[in-house]
């Protein structure tokens, strides 16, 4: 019998410990790596040539919505297929659990997911088992199900607040004592069953994620009082952390020093105005966070590192949802949004709104006008339109850019699709922020708006883009920030760098031809559902706890990914 079950013999080794790159062999045993040395090659049973490649830790993913997907992809792809060995579940206090076990109130949490994170409604309904109600059924349900990534879960306060209060009293009143009790009991329940912490959306009534009937997520509109009590578990029970999007700074250090524990806070970004200059926000969210942490309050930041660039019809999209006149149109059936979207008082209203922000109108930061047709199903109205901006077809029919757009997609079914256009990219504040001391690069978002984005690329764009043709920064500070440096923040116990005893989560791959590949669609959602999708090119191998998931490019079938209770398994 072999000494070991894999080796790998001759590879670029960052392992994510920020230590200058060497080569070596790296000996694989049970799913950990067992030595790093020189290796002969009689001594494994499969051997694997790195020979001009690096070889890193696999990256680890904090920010997805990966919690119905498990179910039926167990690689949680795109993620999976771009180097991500771990992800964490039940961000922005949204999931599946604690759901009481009728078929009306999991429609209800399925239906709350369809709107708010855009996970097709049809999907989850097919895919789902459905085999839990309380929280640690729901972990109990994750180990039993086959996985290709290893799963970190957050305690999301939404579902916990709906199954103890009631949705409708959720959203309008804060706890009761009896209440409260109840779901401090719960969450302490669910971080003894394995909850890495809890997570909550805090972006106030007029956040652009909501409920599939347009109202506010509970947890938008909820206390700080109840906020402080969940955090306040977190400091009795001695462990976990906090994620959070959409607080201000203020609340973000009183979650942070009321737990005792870090918190997460999302997101940080370079925002750019319509000339590709950053603007200058980024510098003061890196000056708090220095300045927190200085004090004793452990914050750090998911950074947006990746293009957030979009594709959306009109069919689907509920990015507009900040703004009451586009959220009331944008609901209902395809043919109820037709309806509605080509009503002229609602187009009054939006076009009234539309020029008074004619940049970031609607609650999005980019103009409607730089808007690309990209693919127009009537033949007819393709052949005028498909290619030009939406600007471009207004000017050339002397209509306003609301009417444009909105004829257009009404005339084609609301199949148009509109595209953002690219954007120059400011690369000295892009640099800068992906450098900044707590910056966690990320905010994939995996899983969710799956129609219109494809940020789980992240990682291979952070090396390609960033790292090899910007030098934003070294190879070994970006393997720590893609991996050990949000181990660190998220409490996995032995991931994230490649060292002896470590479980063998590892990529490699070749850097000069490591490429994030081109959008397509894929039907490959359960019910037909399709998906905007991104498929890397580069990656010779990517294993999980030793297992091989991805080689060049090819899904094995095997399925080594683990639950990560207490952020180890």
């Amino acid at each position: 019998m072999a000494k070991y079950d894999k080796i790998i013999k001759n590879g670029t080794i960052v392992d994510g410990l920020r230590t200058p790159r060497f080569t070596g062999d790296i000996g694989i045993k049970d799913g950990r790596v067992e030595v790093i040395g020189n290796i002969d090659a009689s001594e494994g049973d499969e051997i694997l040539d790195a020979t001009g490649l690096i070889v890193a830790p696999g990256f680890i993913d904090l920010h997805t919505h990966y919690d119905s997907q498990v179910f039926w992809d167990p690689y949680c792809t795109i993620s999976g297929w771009h180097g991500v060995t771990s992800v964490a579940i039940g961000n922005c206090g949204f999931g599946f659990a604690p759901v009481k076990g009728t078929q009306e109130e999991r429609d209800r949490a399925m239906l709350t997911m369809s709107r708010n994170e855009a996970v097709p409604l049809e999907s989850m309904q097919e895919g789902m088992p459905w085999d839990w109600e309380t929280y640690p059924e729901f972990l109990d349900s994750l180990e039993r199900t086959p996985k290709g990534v290893n799963l970190l879960t957050y305690m999301a306060l939404n579902p916990l607040m709906a199954y103890v209060m009631g949705i409708e009293a959720a959203k309008s009143r804060p706890a009761n004592e009896e209440e409260m009790a109840e779901m401090e009991r719960l969450m302490e329940e669910g971080m003894a069953a394995g909850a890495c912490g809890w997570s909550a959306q805090l972006g106030g009534e007029n956040d652009v994620q909501r409920d599939y009937d347009g109202t506010s997520m509970i947890t938008n509109v909820m206390s700080e009082d109840d906020l402080v009590s969940f955090a306040q578990v977190l400091r009795k029970v001695g462990r976990g952390f906090i994620q959070c999007i959409g607080a201000g700074k203020e609340l973000t250090e009183t979650l942070a020093s009321e737990s005792g524990r870090p918190v997460i806070w999302n997101v940080l970004a370079v925002a750019t105005d319509q000339h590709g200059i950053a603007m200058p926000g980024y510098k003061e969210t890196m000056a708090w966070l220095d300045d927190a942490n200085s004090r004793g309050i452990r914050i750090f930041a998911q950074a947006l590192t990746a293009e957030n660039n979009f594709q959306f019809t009109f069919e689907n999209w509920n990015l507009f949802d900040s703004s009451p006149v586009w959220r009331e149109m944008t609901i209902g059936t395809p043919e109820e949004r037709k309806e509605k979207l080509a009503d002229p008082e609602r187009r009054a209203a939006a076009k009234e709104e539309y020029d008074n922000a004619p940049y970031g109108g609607a609650g999005v930061v980019f103009s409607f006008e730089d808007l690309i047709v990209g693919e127009i199903e009537d033949e007819e109205l393709r052949k005028e339109n498909e290619g030009l901006t939406v600007g471009e077809i207004a000017e050339k029919e002397g209509k306003h850019v609301i009417d444009a757009m909105l004829d257009l997609a009404v005339a084609d079914n609301l199949q148009a699709l509109f595209v953002t256009a690219p954007r120059p990219n400011d690369m000295a504040a892009m640099k800068e922020m992906a450098n900044s001391a707590f910056a966690l690069p990320g905010v994939s978002d995996g899983g969710a708006h799956t129609k219109f984005i494809t940020l789980g690329r992240y990682p291979t764009e952070f090396l390609a883009l960033l790292v090899r043709d910007n030098e934003v920064m070294d190879l070994e500070a970006a393997h720590w920030r893609l991996s050990a440096y949000p181990a660190l923040a998220a409490g996995f116990k032995d991931r994230g760098v490649i060292k002896e005893g470590s479980p063998a989560d590892i990529v490699v791959y070749d850097l000069d031809a490591l490429d994030m590949g081109e959008t397509e669609k894929a039907y490959d959602f359960p019910a037909g559902a399709w998906r905007l999708i991104r498929k890397p090119k580069g990656y010779r191998w990517i294993m999980v706890n030793g297992g091989g998931t991805f080689e060049d490019g090819e899904c094995t079938g095997s399925t080594p990914g683990a639950l990560l209770r207490h952020g180890t398994a």
